[in-house]
């Protein structure tokens, strides 16, 4: 005998149909495949205790408190373990019960519609993107002096339109065009400068690209006169906050965006950042970031996130947020990943800038294994060529990127 390995969808059919088993069936046996950890903050010690009983007595299990059973707890967070199947008859028993635990019932049917069947495109214009289907790839296009690893190669116009064409060519989906440097301890940029490095750059590029261009910025007037000029999307590394006309400016638009989390700002991000519960509060942010843009007006369908790689991260916490992307499948948005060349595969590895191509890809075949939607890079060839063979091997689509994504 021995263990099988089933993480994908296929392999079980595959197993099954050996064996020789029903095909009606086979749907039954998939929802065992896979047991979901699910996290519940804030149960009174009945519903903890309710809610571990009626796991068990389902088949699957529950960790609360260990001074739950004997009522020394107020109130516990919960680790439910359940499959697809048993989560579902979880509800039903849920349902009877009192209001303490039946209030999670329409709560863990949209947690399972958003990690289990997530719809996964955006629009730009009258296109339909399904960032589902293969990991899709950003080139990085900076044109400023100080970014800490391309600064000052592109800042002429002509420079960058000849990267911004070397990027298409190299089959990225997405070019992400930025006249700010984020990097630790940066100074912000006026939206007058941004506006004299860019708007040239957009003159030049926006007729001689197909794939979609995205602006940089976490400044709403700088994102409305890129709109203007040609960007058909904006990536704003502030999640809103910075600029509260930035929702509105997008909604207007109606173009997608990134929200990306960030502790702190750039200038002080890491000064000793500290998470009690990294992926829990980049969740929480995540999700707030999601509501204000809702509450402006943007539509959520049109939303990307973005855990913020670097942005008020410690080494440990960019490896712990890379090990754990696919928890952000519970946001039910599609998830971009920036880990191009930063500081934390320096550390790993001991490398400067200009040497940290291996450990990029790396990061990117693991983010793309663990859930990442979009990679944002400055090495699009080996990166487009690294995710290709990486979605060969898990199954995904695979066929040639074309020039405009989708």
């Amino acid at each position: 005998m021995r263990i099988l390995a089933l993480c994908h969808k296929d392999d079980l059919d595959q197993e099954l149909a050996r064996i020789g088993a029903d095909e009606a069936a086979w749907d039954i046996f998939q929802a065992k495949r896979e047991v979901m950890a699910i996290k519940v903050r804030g149960l009174s010690t009945a519903g903890a205790n309710i809610l571990k009983q009626t796991a068990l007595a389902g088949g699957g299990d529950c960790a609360v408190h260990h001074s739950v059973a004997s009522g020394r707890v107020r109130r516990s967070d919960a680790i439910l373990f359940a499959t697809k199947r048993q989560l579902s008859g979880l509800s039903r028993r849920l349902e009877g019960q009192p209001e303490c635990v039946s209030r999670l019932v329409p709560e863990f049917a949209v947690l399972d519609e958003r990690f289990n069947n997530p719809d996964l495109a955006i629009r730009i214009g009258r296109r339909r993107i399904d960032l589902g289907g293969r990991t899709y790839v950003m080139g990085i296009l900076n044109i400023t002096p100080d970014s800490f690893y391309d600064g000052g190669r592109y800042s002429d116009p002509k420079a960058a339109l000849d990267r911004a064409l070397e990027i298409e060519a190299e089959q990225a989906d997405f070019i992400d065009i930025g006249a700010e440097s984020t990097r630790p301890g940066s100074v912000p940029v006026s939206p007058s400068e941004q506006l004299r490095r860019l708007l040239p750059v957009l003159k030049l590029v926006r007729s001689k690209l197909k794939i979609v261009i995205s602006v940089d910025t976490s400044r709403a007037r700088v994102a409305e006169a890129a709109l203007d000029a040609g960007a058909r999307m904006v990536n704003d590394t502030s999640g809103f906050p910075f600029a509260p006309g930035m929702a509105k400016v997008i909604a207007r638009a109606g173009v997608p965006c990134v929200v990306m989390h960030i502790r702190g700002k750039p200038r002080t991000m890491q000064r000793k950042p500290e998470y009690k519960d990294l992926m829990g509060e980049i969740t929480d942010w995540l999700e707030a970031a999601i509501e204000r843009g809702v509450r402006a007006g943007v539509k959520r369908e049109q939303m990307i996130v973005d855990p913020g790689i670097g942005f008020g991260k410690r080494v440990e916490h960019n490896c712990e947020i890379l090990r754990r992307l696919a928890e952000l499948r519970s946001l039910g948005r599609p998830v971009l990943v920036g880990p191009s060349r930063k500081s934390f595969i320096g550390k790993t590895l001991g490398l400067e800038p200009e040497q940290r191509l291996e450990g990029t890809l790396g990061a990117c075949v693991l983010a793309a294994q663990n859930g990442g939607n979009i990679v944002r890079v400055h090495d699009v060839k080996q990166v487009v060529r690294a995710l290709r063979m990486a979605d060969a091997i898990n199954g995904r689509r695979t066929g040639k990127p074309g020039p405009t994504g989708g």
